[in-house]
């Protein structure tokens, strides 16, 4: 009898411990898993995806389902003029603009230069845009600029003067310019959800640096875009510290005076092209990795890891040494650049980055190998043709309507 009593009392003691070891373990559980309402989801292709982080049981064939293919983005991707539709994307007036109840009719208010605004779709000569203060209305689209990341995301942007100018002469710093941030258009972007550069271009020409982006891709490589719009207060800084780099400097000095060169070459001592909107320094990249995104219901492509590619000098070397032609050659002629030699600096990738220019319209700059004008655009708004006594401020984009 006692031996039975002992056993009961060894099967007790067994059940009781198992029971308190249980409820340990259920409270720590309790401790360490997230409440319902704190669950991280990333939306992608309109599933829910609950975040590894969390606590909870997944489905790991849901979080393969979530990476976009290629195959999704070959049916996904926009097929237009860009990479993204224009509806949603920001735009800003390049000159005083008249903004129309509808087309060509009464005119609700004057836009100032360097405004923003959404555009909301396209017809015709004209966008439908939306103000920062929810007014509707119309504006001619060819003396718009337009933000280049909204619609060409696959480009690599990196508006050096917008956080630390590499501005230089010969290897010489400028003073008060290299090393400096001269604005700043780097801020957060709706529609593509992350920090991005305001890198603005007049309408007409973003159409030809589609192409060219397009015909790059094809190739494996990609355009790396380090300024497109610049103010004229930054222009007129940067070529006043050059002047007082070259008088006190005399390696400068030759660098940019030397036969058949002068300083106007190097940088414009009046109005330039970056501020009518109608040119951009560039470099060429090779896509290295990638991965897809989504932008409402379209996906586009974004270029991940890359290796830029060498080039006669670094970005922004304002010498002889970065002279694309042995020559100065007409800057207003699309066609003249094709009767120049080329400088012997002038390496197997930089000839690479201008025949992807020149294959669509765009004419190169005899002293900076990575400039490029759009003359037909530049022509087509010579009319009103921007100051570029502004800067700009704001980014407006969302995803496309």
């Amino acid at each position: 009898m006692k031996k039975i009593l002992i056993i009961v009392i060894i099967i007790l003691l067994i059940v009781i411990g198992g029971l308190f070891v249980f409820n340990i373990q259920t409270s720590n559980l309790a401790q360490y898993t997230k409440p319902e309402s704190s669950t991280t989801t990333n939306y992608v292709n309109n599933d829910i995806v609950i975040d590894k982080t969390d606590n909870n049981i997944i489905n790991e064939t849901e979080i393969e389902n979530a990476i976009i293919t290629e195959e999704t983005y070959n049916k996904e991707k926009y097929n237009g003029e860009f990479e993204l539709p224009i509806s949603g994307s920001t735009g800003f007036a390049s000159v005083s603009l008249p903004l129309y109840k509808n087309q060509g009719s009464s005119v609700l208010k004057n836009i100032n230069p360097g405004q923003a605004f959404k555009i909301i779709d396209e017809s015709d000569n004209y966008f439908k845009i939306e103000l920062s203060d929810s007014t509707t209305g119309y504006i001619e689209s060819k003396y718009c600029l337009v933000n280049l990341p909204d619609i060409i995301p696959s480009i690599i942007y990196d508006d050096t003067n917008s956080y630390k100018s590499i501005f230089k002469s010969s290897g010489y710093d400028l003073e008060n310019i290299t090393g400096k941030k001269l604005y700043n258009v780097f801020m957060h972007n709706d529609r593509l959800e992350q920090d991005e550069y305001i890198m603005p271009l007049l309408y007409p020409m973003t159409k030809k640096i589609a192409q060219v982006q397009e015909k790059a891709l094809e190739n494996g490589d990609c355009l790396k875009i380090y300024e497109t719009f610049r103010p004229y207060e930054v222009q007129m800084k940067v070529s006043d510290s050059l002047s007082a780099l070259m008088e006190s400097n005399e390696t400068v000095k030759k660098g940019i005076t030397t036969s058949p060169w002068d300083k106007s070459w190097f940088i414009a001592v009046q109005l330039s092209n970056h501020q009518r909107g109608v040119a951009l320094d560039v470099s060429l990249a090779k896509v290295e990795d990638k991965e897809y995104k989504k932008c409402g219901d379209y996906t586009y492509m974004n270029v991940t890891k890359y290796d830029e590619y060498t080039m006669p000098t670094q970005m922004h070397e304002l010498s002889r040494s970065a002279a694309t032609f042995t020559s100065p050659v007409d800057s207003k002629s699309k066609t003249a650049w094709k009767n120049v030699k080329l400088a012997s600096s002038m390496n197997e990738s930089a000839k690479k980055l201008q025949n992807y220019f020149t294959s669509y319209g765009l004419t190169p700059l005899a002293s900076e190998w990575w400039h490029f004008n759009d003359l037909d655009t530049r022509e087509l708004t010579k009319d009103k043709g921007s100051n570029g006594k502004f800067y700009l401020n704001d980014c407006l984009s969302t995803i496309p309507d």
